[in-house]
């Protein structure tokens, strides 16, 4: 039951500290807020010009009680959520939130077969970003899975969405296996490494510079947890904990003043997710994305 149009077409920060994930993420992205809440449901939106860009609100009680922390979710668009939904547990998925009408459209909360977490979407009522938009300033321009095993990931995706295989490249003699969804290169799926407790979806947002990016990540009570690293395209990543723990990733281009200024790249993990605090440095360069081998 592949759905060949499905494509991540919304993003929602689920948070401890709306108010503060709304300042912290107006200073690393540009964004601002509108208070789009009902009777029945807080809820705001990141905008950045007049564009809808995510969704905010504050991670429910519920959740919190079974030890779910802040997070980004992806939301894939799809025809019939309810035919999603048992096909994704019909093939070892999850399914935490079953298909309910929200204030954004008819949503589910699920997983894939290894318990990375992303959202289903149909009949969404904001007026999303295009898909292919993916370049555009401060919007997610790239999608990551890093997976307990990346082949059969793949394979899931592939028979849910209809996702298309792209080549596939290598990197610290790990593969990368780039994936093209709604018919545009949208991401990659790797096997995560061992101090990633979990297997979960990793966001990309565009960023102009990716220094100037960093301090405002840090100056905000974020941390960079790993790079900068380059990509063979001279673009940059980094990736990063917002105040309240939840993960995400920054990409663009940095300047010659700024490679000039830099020290050696660290790599460092830091997570909350299960109790569990850790500090690691790699051995090697890790697997990233986006057409997507990090130069040495």
């Amino acid at each position: 039951m592949a759905d060949d149009a499905a494509s991540f077409v919304w993003y929602e920060l689920l948070t401890t500290d709306a108010a503060g994930a709304s300042t912290f993420y107006g200073s690393v992205l540009g964004w601002r807020t509108r208070d789009v809440s009902t009777a029945e449901l807080s809820y705001n939106l990141f905008i950045s010009g007049d564009v809808p860009r995510s969704g905010l609100m504050e991670l429910p009680e519920e959740g919190r009680r079974r030890g779910a922390m802040p997070r980004w979710v992806g939301y894939v668009g799809v025809g019939d959520i309810d035919a999603t939904a048992t096909r994704i547990r019909e093939l070892g998925g999850a399914v935490y939130v079953p298909p309910t009408s929200t204030n954004i459209g008819r949503i589910a909360i699920v997983a894939d077969p290894q318990r990375a977490t992303f959202g289903l979407v149909s009949d969404l009522k904001i007026a999303a970003p295009v898909v292919a938009d993916l370049d555009a300033p401060s919007r997610v321009g790239w999608h990551e899975l890093l997976a307990a095993d990346w082949r059969k990931a793949f394979a899931f995706y592939v028979d849910v969405f209809g996702w298309q295989q792209a080549e596939a490249e290598v990197a610290s003699a790990e593969p990368y296996q780039l994936f093209a969804a709604g018919g545009r290169m949208a991401g990659g799926i790797f096997n995560k490494r061992p101090l990633e407790p979990i297997p979960f979806w990793l966001y990309y947002f565009n960023v102009d510079d990716i220094d100037a990016a960093m301090a405002r990540v840090n100056s905000g009570g974020g941390r960079v947890y790993e790079g900068p690293l380059e990509l063979p395209d001279g673009s940059w990543i980094v990736r990063c904990l917002d105040p309240q723990g939840a993960t995400f990733a920054l990409q663009g281009a940095r300047s010659e003043d700024g490679i000039a200024k830099a020290g050696p790249a660290e790599y460092r993990w830091t997570t909350s997710w299960d109790g569990i605090s850790s500090k690691g440095r790699w051995r090697s360069d890790p697997p990233t994305g986006k057409r997507r081998t990090p130069r040495k």
